[in-house]
């Protein structure tokens, strides 16, 4: 499944980051209480299933989450670190995440 926000098209939202790929792209923690859906996280990486599963604030995720956790990726192939930067960049400014500052 898919769907657009903000003018990117990400793959998701899956309750599993075992369904997320290992593509390079920005990624986004979403929690899902009731109807509310609350973002969590966002970061890049050359490989975002990795970086997810084994990612530093899972913990605070969960903390911050009285609901479902959701992965979501909007993959990259054609950018670099520095593009995919960019669009986390400008995802945080527009979500606000819970988690995580840059």
């Amino acid at each position: 499944m898919s769907f657009e926000r903000h003018g990117y098209n990400f793959e998701g939202a899956f309750t599993s980051a075992n369904q997320l790929e290992a593509r390079a792209g920005v990624y986004v923690i979403w929690c899902k209480n009731g109807e509310t859906w609350t973002c969590l996280d966002v970061g890049e990486s050359h490989n975002v299933q990795e970086r997810v599963l084994n990612h530093d604030r899972a913990g605070q995720w969960r903390q911050n989450c009285r609901g479902t956790i959701y992965y979501a990726a909007h993959y990259t192939p054609n950018l670099q670190q520095t593009g995919r930067i960019q669009i986390e960049s400008r995802l945080r400014q527009l979500e606000r995440p819970l988690c995580g500052e840059r």
